[in-house]
């Protein structure tokens, strides 16, 4: 099948899925601002079309016998305002895609055995049947995927605030499903070092504390668990994606996390200067992107960063940078980095030879950089530095459109010294570079998701405070 006939095929869906059909790309942009609506809507349909139109569901990635991703879900629920409010899908054709994923969620059984479930406790395993909703093979209770889940929840009963019957019931079951959360059963103290836990796709092992080796129950939050072998020995300890896991903890209203989580969090982060800038370092962007999705961090700071004088937002912009600038030095000596060949963050890789599949790749440090470089690693940081991000993806789809463009936008991934092109694209990958970009020309995702009153609550607690200008 041709790329144009994929192309097609796709409009053709979007028609039947209710959506407006979307015209032909056109070879040259007249704007920035042309070229982003025309990004984030391709973004948007993965979203729409990517589901299961009963029950909202939506595959992790874009392959027919893929898995629901929680986290692709969580995205997905903030993705469906913005397609509302650019004109893309009527409001009640939101409401209604909304309102059957938050059934799923209710609904759904949760419990201790292997299989039949959908969660425990109130958080839900990473991956499901898109289908049932129900557990997919042997996967983890996912405590960031939940979290992401949440977010995109949260966003949706914030955004949904009219009078219409559906819109009470999003807002209702929102809140049903976050209050019965159990934030404490999710501090289970680690298990023995001797233990035998493999991590499986979707967990990364991450160096343990002298906190994590003495199990505090109330320090911090592990990774997941399973009911074939109890908790995942890896817990959220330093910078990472995880600042939205414990800052929805610690504003819920039941189950709620102590402070002291956040100071546990922030005594793992590692400040340094790379390329010209000190941040607080995680190599892969992502990390730096995730929990910015939802919550605006402009202006206001947590003891850590107060003392450093900055804020997590210009944090996010000093890893950016840091990172383009490693890209253009190329210590690795890959092909075609440079100005605008940059971003590395978790994405697909050619996975043959020394190059490797699925990882979560980043610099600095160099964290697993083969030469694959992520579209999403760009356009989840737009917000950050639009002067450096806006004309690298202008570049990429003037330049290499043939090979790196799919009916969602930008691949995943790609590597000119591999001579690789990736064929799909992921949710989680696609999630950012939406709502990231919505972020930066309205701004609307951070205004409808801080209205909520459980994130204030959340950042209080964890000690966020305005910078005095």
């Amino acid at each position: 099948m041709t790329r144009l006939s994929l192309v097609f095929l796709c409009l053709t869906a979007l028609v039947s899925a209710g959506a407006a059909p979307l015209a032909a790309p056109p070879e040259k942009f007249q704007s920035d601002a042309e070229f982003l609506e025309f990004l984030q809507r391709k973004a948007f349909d993965y979203f729409w079309l990517e589901a299961n139109p009963t029950n909202g569901l939506i595959r992790d990635r874009s392959r027919t016998n893929s898995y629901c991703s929680i986290a692709a879900v969580g995205f997905g629920l903030t993705a469906i305002g913005i397609g509302i409010d650019h004109g893309w899908i009527t409001r009640e054709q939101g409401r209604t895609r909304v309102l059957a994923a938050l059934k799923v969620f209710w609904e759904k059984p949760q419990g201790t055995n292997v299989a039949g479930i959908i969660g425990c406790n109130g958080w839900f395993y990473h991956f499901l049947d898109m289908n049932t909703g129900l557990r997919a093979w042997n996967c983890e209770l996912s405590s960031i995927d939940t979290a992401l889940l949440l977010a995109g929840m949260i966003h949706a009963r914030e955004y949904f605030d009219g009078v219409h019957a559906d819109e009470a019931t999003i807002r209702e079951l929102a809140n049903r499903i976050y209050n019965r959360v159990d934030w404490h059963w999710m501090t289970n103290p680690m298990r023995p070092l001797t233990s035998a836990l493999s991590p499986s796709d979707g967990e990364r092992v991450v160096p343990q504390t002298r906190d994590q080796v003495r199990g505090n129950k109330s320090a911090s939050l592990t990774m997941g668990w399973r009911p074939e072998s109890d908790f995942i020995r890896s817990r959220w300890n330093g910078y990472n994606e995880a600042m939205i896991l414990y800052l929805l903890g610690l504003g819920a209203p039941t189950h709620a996390l102590p402070p002291e989580c956040w100071h546990a969090w922030t005594s793992g982060y590692q400040w340094k200067t790379s390329y010209g800038q000190s941040f607080v370092h995680f190599a892969p962007l992502f990390g730096h992107q995730y929990s910015h999705c939802w919550i605006d961090f402009r202006g206001i700071a947590d003891d850590y960063l107060r003392a450093k004088g900055i804020d997590y937002f210009e944090n996010s912009r000093r890893a950016t940078l840091a990172q383009r600038a490693y890209c253009i030095a190329n210590p690795g000596k890959f092909k075609g980095y440079g100005e605008l060949v940059w971003g590395l963050t978790a994405c697909d890789g050619p996975g043959f030879g020394k190059f490797q599949a699925y990882s979560a790749r980043g610099a600095p440090p160099p964290e697993n950089d083969d030469g694959t470089i992520a579209p999403t690693a760009v356009g989840g940081s737009i917000p950050f530095a639009p002067e450096v991000c806006v004309p690298t993806l202008r570049h990429w789809y003037d330049r290499f459109r043939t090979n790196i463009w799919t009916p969602y936008g930008f691949c995943d991934a790609f590597n000119f010294t591999a001579n690789w092109w990736d064929s799909e694209v992921l949710g989680i990958d696609q999630g950012p570079i939406l709502i990231m970009i919505e972020n930066y020309r309205t701004g609307r995702v951070w205004k409808t998701f801080m209205k909520a009153q459980e994130i204030q609550r959340g950042l209080r607690n964890a000690g966020f405070r305005n910078i005095a200008p």
